[in-house]
């Protein structure tokens, strides 16, 4: 593709598309004053649905749900300002109804009337709660098992130490702590908290003192090469946290297996790619001979090159294996196991070579839709379906806000309809386009420089599909559809701060 591009800190030469999208959009004007609370989030059909679900709320309900939060968040970081330390927590009501705001000076109790709040009149104001708090934690290193926690309680104005299978221990941490044992409530509690990781393609995996890569999360697990491991070997992951257990193993003859992974482990559709980022994966369509390529593993990280021909056998001294993709990307060991990618489409799972990422080489990977056909898993993708390299028809799905369109090859569309969002606060913007078959869809994220739109991050593959994930600051920001060759409709989920 002869696609030009500039530095994120300059103007994008983008496609023709792109340009006369963006030349009929003033380039100097800035876009007017934002809402406190974007327009877009309350009419979020993936957060109404979820508040629906999980809240018993009906769509209205949860619209006027939403207003009440953000109103209740704005009052609050007034009142914790202008009361400073008479200030003592604020909570929305069960029903959402009421907005109260603790405070241990009666006279302040006025003021936080003409806000539109309920004052509560307490004894310790916020500031108090946290020094006992960061009381405990300093003491943290003493505190039991059976101890899971404690946190500021700022409806009961105390601190609430959490207890499992009695109070005893727990209080005896609190009188060790030296912190005042009236402002705290111990509290028993069933909580069993665990760190939770995620199952990210490339990642380091370990089967007692070796070491290998994983290749693509699956339903349950991961895939990997079959002479990783056999049946019942146990793994831990990269941080040597235990991880699961090998269920099946094919080598010589094949080289793939399968691992199910325990509750600590979340498969996700990602592969590292060293480079402080992921790449997301949204399907498993075979790349063409001649294809670009690229390979994640957790000796070597991201190399890159071309795929050379299917179906090669290859004769370890373990025994030969069929049905193998030569390649000319370098790899060494530890990298087994690892992803291999061609754009957002999964490949296969590297299974050896020879030579490596000093002097170069070739490496061989086993096709990751064998693999799933064999043990009956589906991959998990950027839209939560399986393998086969044909995209949800519902399009991305996990994000915030959704919105489609259609598009004739050469031209674009700024999204969200037209517009641009407002982002209060620092933090990560995602986006995932599902674009129609055959097609060659791109992605944009600009952002307002002050006098103009700047891309800052782009999906520019080959793929209809593209995956685009930013960490920024505050400030205006709109996505631009590319449609650089095909036709055809499309869907674009994002998220944002």
């Amino acid at each position: 593709m002869n696609r030009t591009f500039a530095s994120a800190a300059a103007v994008i030469l983008l496609p023709a598309g792109i340009a006369a999208t963006l030349a009929a959009a003033p380039a100097s004007a800035e876009p007017p004053s934002a809402p406190s609370a974007p327009a877009g989030k309350a009419a979020s059909p993936a957060m109404l649905d979820a508040m629906q679900r999980d809240l018993g709320l009906t769509a209205a309900q949860a619209r006027a749900r939403i207003a009440r939060d953000d109103s209740a968040g704005l009052t609050e970081l007034k009142l914790r300002k202008s009361l400073g330390s008479a200030f003592a927590g604020a909570w929305l009501t069960a029903d959402a109804t009421s907005f109260v705001v603790a405070v241990t000076d009666p006279a302040k109790a006025a003021e936080v009337r003409a806000a539109g709040a309920t004052p509560k009149v307490v004894a310790r104001s916020a500031g108090k709660l946290d020094a006992v708090k960061d009381r405990l934690d300093k003491a943290a290193g003493k505190a039991p098992d059976t101890v899971p926690g404690w946190y500021v309680d700022t409806k009961t104005n105390t601190v609430v130490v959490l207890a499992r299978g009695g109070n005893a221990a727990a209080k005896s941490f609190v009188k060790a702590s030296g912190v005042d044992a009236s402002a705290v409530r111990v509290v028993a509690s069933t909580e069993k908290p665990r760190v939770l990781y995620d199952v990210r393609g490339g990642d380091a995996y370990y089967i007692g003192g070796a070491r290998c890569s994983i290749g693509f999360a699956v339903n349950g697990g991961f895939v990997s090469a079959g002479h990783c491991g056999n049946a019942g070997n146990s793994t831990s992951g990269y941080n040597q946290v235990s991880q699961g257990t090998f269920q099946a193993s094919s080598f010589p003859g094949n080289d793939y297996s399968w691992v199910a992974v325990n509750s600590n482990w979340t498969p996700q559709p990602w592969v590292n790619n060293y480079a402080g980022g992921n790449v997301t994966v949204a399907g498993s369509t075979v790349a063409a001979i001649g294809s670009s390529i690229c390979r994640s593993g957790s000796t070597t990280g991201w190399h890159c090159g071309t795929v050379q021909a299917y179906n090669q056998t290859v004769n370890y001294s373990q025994g030969s294996v069929s049905g193998l993709t030569r390649t000319n990307v370098c790899a060494e060991p530890g990298d087994s196991g690892g992803s291999w990618l061609s754009g957002q489409q999964a490949q296969g799972v590297t299974s050896g070579g020879s030579g490596n990422c000093t002097s170069g080489g070739t490496t061989y990977f086993q096709p990751v839709n064998e693999i799933l056909s064999a043990y009956g898993r589906t991959l998990v993708t950027s839209g939560g379906g399986g393998g086969g390299g044909t995209p949800p028809p519902t399009g991305c799905s996990g994000y915030e806000y959704s919105v489609s369109g259609s598009l004739s090859s050469g031209s674009s569309a700024v999204q969200p309809n037209g517009s641009y969002y407002y982002s209060s606060s620092s933090g990560t913007h995602r986006g995932c386009l599902d674009g129609p078959s055959g097609a060659d869809f791109d992605l944009y994220l600009q952002k307002w420089s002050g006098s103009s739109w700047v891309t800052v991050a782009q999906g520019i593959t080959t793929s209809a599909d593209e995956s685009v994930s930013y960490s920024g600051t505050y400030g205006y920001y709109r996505w631009v559809v590319n449609a650089y060759r095909g036709s055809g409709s499309y869907a674009l989920g994002y998220s944002n701060p």
